[in-house]
């Protein structure tokens, strides 16, 4: 059984929850003879990747997914041996060749019927295009960057060089959920479009025309918590309605209360715990065979422990902090409490600025311990 995520995805550019200039702009680049490189920004799960696919499908016809090529920047930024993996992705013959993957060009390019993996969706704008193909080179693959602003600077510089000189027939897609994080060089040769956060009452209704598309009955009042919860993220709505209907929960809102309390990070509040007892580095021995081994123990060896097992980046670990101190948690004092959020805030600024998430995670827990200090919480402890 295929999740609703997949299931309920938009078809039709109209179906995208984003505002009717966003959508119109989306189907107008579509259609374009010369369509350009793109790149499509804002928070996560407002329908980058929806937007994409819908423009893949039309740009390329209903061949488009045998000749669309993706990479996930952000998995390839945890992985070793990174700029050797995207280098085999842009060169699948090799660094050393003149052969690239923006460089090729496909018999589907000119004939959408060659292939026989053809997708069964209409297409998004409601006709086929129909560019003349004697008059230039048709769009023969996409090349799709998901969360670039995670590529690093060498990448993209690389990226840069391959779409001057070699995609005169493959076109470029870049998604970002921080768009200055894109280098100039790359940003003035895209078009970007801007995703705006989904309006609540929109991902109610979504949720709403889903449920009676499964024939369920919610009690009332729930689908306005989840559509709360989600804080714009249609994805994540989506996502939680049908885990709660999977398991039988959508009839009490008590439900989703108890899924969020099973679902926070007991770990995240350690690491400001630690922080506020100036434990932000804390070294420690441990046996490990017949050797000692020193390990990294404090609010920084936690931080790096719950990113690493539950797959988080530093603007995750920014939102369930804020979370955590907003709830009242952790007791603070009003004088903490505004010191710390202040410190947060700086924190998620300089984090849209910078390509290097732990550092500004750690400058925060050291202002944590800081104020912490100041403010004789550490003695207390």
């Amino acid at each position: 059984m295929s999740s609703w995520l997949a299931e309920k995805a938009p078809l039709l550019f109209e179906e995208l929850l984003l505002p009717e200039a966003t959508r119109n702009n989306l189907q107008h680049t579509s259609l374009q003879a010369n369509p350009p490189h793109l790149l499509l920004s804002g928070p996560a799960g407002v329908g980058k990747t929806a937007a994409w696919r819908l423009l893949a499908r039309q740009v390329l016809g209903s061949t488009w997914e045998a000749r669309t090529h993706i990479l996930q920047a952000r998995d390839l930024s945890r992985s070793s041996g990174a700029m050797g993996k995207f280098e085999e992705f842009l060169r699948p013959e090799g660094s050393g060749s003149e052969d690239t993957l923006a460089g090729r060009t496909s018999l589907d390019a000119f004939d959408h019927t060659f292939s026989s993996s053809a997708a069964d969706t209409p297409p998004p704008a409601g006709v086929e295009c129909n560019h003349d193909t004697e008059q230039r080179a048709p769009v023969s693959r996409l090349i799709v960057i998901e969360d670039a602003d995670y590529l690093g600077t060498i990448r993209q510089s690389y990226l840069r060089r391959m779409m001057e000189v070699s995609s005169g027939s493959a076109r470029f897609i870049f998604t970002a959920h921080t768009p200055s994080r894109i280098i100039e060089a790359l940003r003035s040769r895209t078009q970007h479009i801007r995703l705006a956060k989904i309006p609540r009452q929109d991902i109610e209704r979504r949720l709403q025309e889903i449920i009676e598309e499964e024939n369920l009955s919610p009690v009332r009042g729930i689908l306005g918590d989840i559509s709360h919860i989600s804080s714009g993220n249609i994805r994540k709505a989506i996502f939680v309605t049908e885990l709660l209907s999977v398991r039988g929960l959508l009839n009490d809102r008590k439900n989703l209360q108890s899924l969020l309390s099973s679902t926070s990070l007991r770990e995240v509040q350690l690491i400001l715990e630690e922080a506020l007892r100036n434990r932000v580095h804390d070294w420690r021995w441990e046996k490990e065979g017949n050797k000692n081994k020193r390990v990294l123990k404090g609010a920084m060896g936690v931080l790096d422990q719950v990113m690493s097992e539950n797959g988080l980046e530093a603007e995750d670990i920014v939102g369930h902090f804020h979370h955590i101190l907003t709830e009242g948690r952790l007791h603070l004092s009003e004088a903490i409490l505004a010191e710390t959020l202040v410190a947060l805030s700086a924190c998620d600024v300089a984090l849209n600025r910078s390509m290097q998430g732990r550092i500004e995670l750690e400058r925060f827990l050291f202002q944590v311990a800081e104020i912490g200090q100041r403010m004789e919480i550490a003695k207390a402890s």
